[in-house]
């Protein structure tokens, strides 16, 4: 009896000793990741998850900036069936009247004019015929527009990134919410032909389980900082630190994770090298002496999930490097890559004999010959572009993505169909922006990335785009 008594008071003792330690171990984790605020949903709002809205057969668009992307959307818009274009909006007078006389030569009604300041865009939103705001404006204005655009009672989609400090994020997810309007950010690289692709090869298992993403912005801009429209962008470079411009690279990668569709982005962790590129470049063009800028050439983020997979993205718009968006996606069974070249390696025993019949010793240890990677791009090309993808590259925008984008867009709101991209996604790709800061200003500390779906982030079962 006593030895039976002394192994429960033991055992016991090793079950308080253990769970002590693992709390311990959580409690000290939770020390060393820097929490961000998640504000309480106001009372009676819910979530915009899968949001659908009353179809819109004719979609009346209005367009605000008109400087660098904006004229290419116009243009795009003109080949979508369905939509009309009653508003053109800008600064500067000359861009205005610029697109508008295009879409005379078109044929097409001219649109409403606005310019004259940068206040002017108030007006725009106000307007009662117009369903959809789209704005591509400078970085700084994009979330305010988007807000007062909802609030108007309008849908909005907003040019990346579509905001930049956390205050502004929270702001789009709670007027998204609370006005039922979609608010989307315009992420062209979503459509590119390869991830599209290579999100339907993950879809259909090729890939295995996905455990491991990489993306990037690696685009040296140093001929164009001193065009008039980018000294905003240096500006933000100069005042701010970290990946500044992170969608483009985490935008494709978290939809193959199904990032709040089963997983959730939980932790970052960001690096990055001295400036030296542009402060270099503003002392040789100008004659400044850049002492105060903030952010380094290259910049790197670790980013765990919920389901213990990673994420790496990196930054750089300086460094005498060749345009690089990386992606690449590592599975239980399989591997694809982007940039520099694209490449598949896969599990043979996945691949259709009929593809693989010719190649019998395919491995994983390469990258297969370009026939069978030719021939996987045509079996696996993503339904929604399957009837639109020679439009699409003959209107053009960055290769066609632009215009599928676009289309997709319209698609959507015409039928009363979840768009491909939320509020959420917003959200979450926009986040590195302020939360990277936060790691580098304190010595690469882990930093929260918030759930900003306030808990609903495994409620669907992965991404599907509405068809």
């Amino acid at each position: 009896m006593k030895r039976i008594l002394f192994l429960a008071i033991t055992a016991c003792i090793f079950l308080a000793a253990c769970t002590s330690r693992q709390s311990c171990q959580q409690s000290c984790h939770d020390k060393g990741v820097i929490k961000t605020a998640v504000p309480v949903r106001p009372s009676g709002q819910t979530d915009a998850l899968q949001l659908k809205t009353t179809p819109l057969p004719t979609v009346r668009v209005a367009f605000i900036g008109l400087g660098m992307r904006g004229p290419g959307a116009v243009e795009r818009m003109t080949h979508i069936a369905g939509v009309e274009i009653v508003a053109l909006c800008d600064v500067e007078e000359k861009n205005t009247k610029k697109v508008n006389k295009r879409l005379e030569e078109k044929g097409l009604p001219k649109a409403q004019e606005f310019f004259g300041d940068t206040a002017v865009w108030r007006k725009v939103t106000a307007l009662p015929n117009v369903d959809l705001v789209y704005v591509a404006t400078d970085w700084v204005s994009h979330a305010r527009i988007g807000v007062q655009a909802m609030k108007d009672g309008k849908h909005v989609v907003i040019e990346v990134p579509a905001a930049v400090s956390m205050d502004e994020i929270w702001e789009l997810v709670n007027t998204s919410e609370q006005t039922r309007k979609h608010c989307m950010q315009l992420e062209n690289c979503v459509y590119d032909f390869f991830e599209l692709t290579t999100l339907n090869m993950a879809q259909q298992g090729l890939l295995g389980e996905v455990i491991h993403g990489e993306g990037a912005y690696i685009h040296t801009l140093n001929g164009l900082w001193n065009s008039y429209w980018n000294d905003w962008r240096l500006d933000f470079n100069r005042k701010h630190r970290g990946d500044v411009y992170p969608t483009h690279g985490l935008g494709p990668v978290c939809m193959a994770m199904n990032i709040h569709r089963g997983d959730k982005l939980n932790y970052l962790v960001s690096m990055d090298t001295k400036a030296v590129g542009i402060p270099a470049f503003l002392k040789e063009k100008r004659g400044e002496d850049a002492k105060d800028f903030r952010n380094g050439d290259h910049t790197v983020t670790l980013i765990r999930t919920e389901n213990q997979k990673t994420i790496m993205i990196q930054h750089n718009v300086t460094s005498p490097r060749p345009y690089n968006r990386l992606y690449q996606l590592t599975g239980t069974k399989g591997f694809v890559n982007k940039y520099p070249v694209e490449g598949f390696a896969l599990d043979s025993k996945l691949i259709d004999p009929e593809i693989a019949k010719d190649y019998p010793n395919l491995t994983a240890h390469g990258f297969m010959p370009n026939e069978v990677r030719q021939a996987l791009m045509e079996k696996y090309r993503h339904p929604i572009v399957k009837d639109i993808e020679e439009k699409a590259k003959q209107v053009g925008g960055h290769g066609g993505m632009d215009f599928i984008m676009d289309y997709r867009l319209i698609y959507c709101l015409q039928n009363g169909l979840p768009l491909d991209m939320d509020v959420y996604d917003l959200a979450e790709w926009c986040s590195l922006i302020p939360l990277t800061e936060i790691s580098l200003d304190n010595n690469s500390a882990p930093v929260e990335i918030p759930d900003f779906t306030r808990g609903a982030w495994n409620r669907l079962n992965g991404v599907k785009f509405a068809e």
